[in-house]
């Protein structure tokens, strides 16, 4: 495999936990990582912030920033192989460049310019979903390991590339996978004369989910999959299931009617309340 894991970080506490988790896989990757630190020179260009030396300010702090992450990777693992690079640039359009030719992206679930109540910034719902591949977004804390990844599994084609991360994740870390189909069924379905449809609709939904894993299962024959079929909102199932996994991967809807990439509601939803890791690969 070739390229590097990518993270972002802007010294925050959330970004500190991306790092570890980006650390992390890279090592079981055998990839390089690549640590970016963005200067957003923007506010510094208004009059009321601006003054003579601030902007060299701005960025020895950012240098400061950068040496601290190699500093915290190496000692974290070190044997990885680590570079840096400070970009000046608004941290979305940044952050979606970046994504762009990393293998994966890692970022933090909200930065030092975040409301400190708020679970989930703007870079990430403006980031995870908006690019081709993987978007990682880490929240801080330290978490056990719990040896299981979870997956969102549906009937579409956009599940694809977000099985074939989940199943390559627990190929490497050596875990559970557990898939989890949650589907809705019609109000109609649950009428007293729709009993028999309802029960053949369940089977459906088990073939869905199925027919979706069956080739991942044989490209990966090691890995242990649990399916999880069940008639419920995909949300709470998921944030549910996230609660005791140590990744949550879930597909992104791809493009929407202006043609700008966009989260679905499902995805939406996960990170604004999962409480593990996710990624999102579109």
């Amino acid at each position: 495999m070739t390229g590097s894991i990518t993270v972002g970080t802007d010294g925050s506490a959330a970004a500190t936990a991306a790092l570890a988790w980006a650390v992390d896989d890279a090592v079981r990757r055998g990839l390089p990582l690549r640590i970016v630190h963005v200067v957003d020179r923007r506010p510094y260009d208004a009059a009321e912030f601006s003054a003579p030396g601030k902007t060299d300010h701005v960025t020895r702090l950012a240098e400061l920033t950068l040496a601290e992450a190699a500093a915290v990777a190496l000692e974290r693992r070190p044997e990885i192989r680590v570079t840096t690079e400070l970009i000046e640039g608004a941290p979305p359009e940044v952050l979606r460049g970046q994504a762009e030719t990393a293998v994966e992206l890692v970022i933090g679930s909200r930065g030092r310019g975040g409301f400190a109540g708020s679970l989930l910034g703007s870079v990430p719902i403006r980031v995870a979903g908006h690019v081709h591949g993987v978007v990682v977004v880490v929240r801080p804390g330290a978490v056990e390991t719990r040896g299981e990844v979870v997956v969102g599994v549906d009937g579409s084609a956009e599940c694809e590339p977000a099985l074939g991360f989940a199943f390559e994740q627990a190929s490497l870390r050596g875990c559970a996978l557990r898939a989890v189909h949650a589907w809705q069924a019609p109000v109609q379905a649950f009428t007293a004369e729709a009993d028999g449809d309802l029960d053949e609709i369940r089977k459906g939904q088990h073939r869905v989910a199925a027919d979706r894993l069956a080739d991942w299962k044989e490209t990966f024959p090691a890995v242990d999959v649990v399916q999880e079929v069940t008639c419920a909102y995909p949300v709470p199932t998921l944030v549910a299931a996230s609660a005791r996994a140590d990744l949550l991967v879930v597909g992104s809807r791809g493009l929407g009617a202006v043609g700008s990439v966009l989260l679905g509601s499902v995805s939406r939803g996960v990170l604004h309340h999962a409480h593990c890791p996710i990624a999102v690969v579109r």
